[in-house]
């Protein structure tokens, strides 16, 4: 279970202070699809980043099975984000030079599993997201748009993460392989119960989530279980 407890997060430009996060609490129970939607500058990314313990919190703080992010040392931290967060990125952050199948084993080698059960557990993910065998062992500069998206959420569940963080998934996609992508999202927060929370423009994304929220000059509010227009 994630839970937000009054988060804030506060710059200073010149004269002025800026919170593209103001007094920011909610709580999603394991297994939950949710999507945060809002305008550019609303503060979605600042958020994502609290969140995955890429930046600090001005006040406030985020619990994670009950244990604080607030408390925790740095030391603490990164192991925290690599074994209980997995990363999903617009612009897919993958290796260009290394197959598929490499860069989903990348992270289980940095947290020290074998190679055995790396390349296993790696071929399971990327079966499970759909890539063609052949296409596993390709260079990542050799897969379009779609196929890397994959290959990053695969690489996103390689250490069974409690969360996924998703940064505009299907922002560079076109319609059809973005709805590809939502259906797969979807699949995957039911199938290993993990908590998954998308920030996106797409409106066909967030509203077939299982909780949808609207980010507002840093304020938080829950849509309610309608479509978005």
């Amino acid at each position: 279970m994630i839970e937000v407890k009054n988060l804030v997060r506060t710059f200073n430009s010149g004269d002025r202070t800026i919170k593209p996060v103001n007094d920011v609490s909610f709580v999603l129970e394991q297994g939950t699809l949710a999507s945060i939607v809002g305008k550019s500058g609303s503060g979605k990314s600042t958020l994502l980043s609290l969140l995955g313990a890429l930046d600090k919190p001005t006040s406030g703080d985020v619990f994670v099975n009950g244990v604080s992010l607030a408390g925790m040392p740095d030391g603490k931290l990164t192991e925290y984000r690599r074994r209980d967060i997995g990363f999903v990125f617009q612009q897919f952050n993958l290796i260009p030079n290394l197959s598929a199948m490499d860069n989903v084993m990348l992270p289980m080698e940095f947290a020290g599993v074998h190679r055995t059960e790396r390349r296993q557990r790696a071929t399971d993910l990327l079966e499970q997201v759909q890539l063609d065998p052949e296409k596993q062992v390709r260079r990542i500069n050799r897969l379009s748009g779609g196929e890397q998206q994959r290959v990053a959420i695969a690489r996103a569940l390689a250490n069974e993460p409690k969360l996924i963080l998703a940064d505009e998934p299907t922002g560079n996609l076109d319609e059809q392989t973005g709805d590809h992508i939502i259906e797969l999202l979807s699949s995957l927060s039911r199938d290993h119960n993990t908590t998954i929370l998308v920030v996106t423009h797409d409106k066909a994304l967030a509203n077939k989530t299982d909780r949808r929220f609207r980010l507002q000059q840093g304020r938080l509010t829950e849509e309610p279980a309608r479509a978005l227009v």
